[in-house]
């Protein structure tokens, strides 16, 4: 189990290193204040995962509070108010709220019980990365920058879809 735990926090650890103030445009001060309070918080988080001992007893307890706390924040950034030119991103950002949700869910269904299934991780695993695809979607965009993925796709509230690379066109 001790093994499965440290496998775990390796592979869940994340560091968010894209929030900055390297914006392609000038973003309002409350926009990016509270960008740069919500990346302050899951980089504390992730370095309180890191700095887990898979050793100690109350591993899994700490885990899966650090991972709540991960899920109020992803929370949070969903609400956020995005700038008029960058509203298109606030269905990503929801997205990676749900999945953030979901990871954190499968995690404590995996770890229920005092047990472990591996099957149930795997999907915690896969939710979670998608929730950090968002994320990292959103801050290129805020970047000015056509995310690597070829093909991201959003959907604006009127259910109209742009490619990332439409997206980025139009905010040249």
């Amino acid at each position: 189990m001790k093994k499965k735990m440290l496998a775990l926090l390796l592979s869940v650890s994340f560091i968010i290193t894209a929030c900055g103030s390297n914006a392609k445009e000038q973003l309002p001060d409350e926009f990016t204040t509270s960008m740069n309070d919500f990346c302050t918080q899951v980089s504390i988080i992730d370095d309180e995962i890191n700095g887990i001992d898979p050793e100690s007893e109350g591993a899994v307890d700490d885990l899966l509070s650090y991972l709540d706390e991960l899920k109020v924040n992803f929370d949070g950034f969903a609400e956020l108010d995005f700038p008029e030119e960058f509203d298109y991103l606030e269905s990503l950002a929801d997205e990676s709220a749900d999945y953030m949700t979901q990871a954190v869910d499968k995690y404590h269904e995996a770890y229920g019980n005092e047990g472990y299934n591996e099957y149930t991780v795997a999907y915690a695993k896969e939710y979670y990365s998608r929730a950090y695809k968002r994320l990292q979607i959103i801050i290129s965009f805020l970047h000015g920058e056509t995310p690597d993925d070829a093909d991201v796709v959003i959907t604006n509230s009127d259910g109209t879809q742009k490619t990332g690379e439409e997206i980025n066109d139009q905010t040249e």
